[in-house]
């Protein structure tokens, strides 16, 4: 199975909400709008093409000198653990410079995966939620 990784174009939303659905991410997928505009907005995707299936997608915010939120990692269930995310992120972190520190906020069942991907789990974090 060969994947292709791609920088240059946003998929359709959806696509992308295919995509979210099969990796069970929580996101407005109900709010095409809104999804597009959380890509629209993002500095870096980077998605996973199996043919012209989007088969993973990752989308970050960053500054490009000090941090990276990675914002967004999916794969489609049917291509989960073959790599696909270690790649996605690898390319979102090459994308980003050496010099951004790479953050995320995880689902609570990929709570096992970030630290076999390389992240380290940090306890020095607060958030405020959404009010909508």
């Amino acid at each position: 199975m060969e994947i292709t990784y791609r920088s240059d174009a946003l998929p359709p939303v959806e696509q992308i909400i295919a995509l979210y659905n099969s990796a069970r991410l929580p996101r407005p997928v109900n709010n095409p709008e809104r999804m597009q505009q959380m890509f629209a907005h993002s500095d870096i995707v980077i998605t996973a093409w199996h043919d012209d299936v989007l088969v993973g997608v990752s989308r970050a915010i960053t500054d490009w000198v000090w941090c990276c939120y990675l914002a967004d990692l999916a794969v489609h269930e049917q291509y989960q653990k073959a790599g696909i995310g270690k790649q996605l992120i690898r390319l979102t972190r090459e994308k980003a410079s050496a010099q951004s520190m790479l953050l995320l906020l995880s689902v609570p069942d990929a709570m096992d995966y970030y630290p076999r991907a390389g992240f380290k789990k940090i306890e020095n974090g607060f958030m405020m939620g959404r009010s909508v």
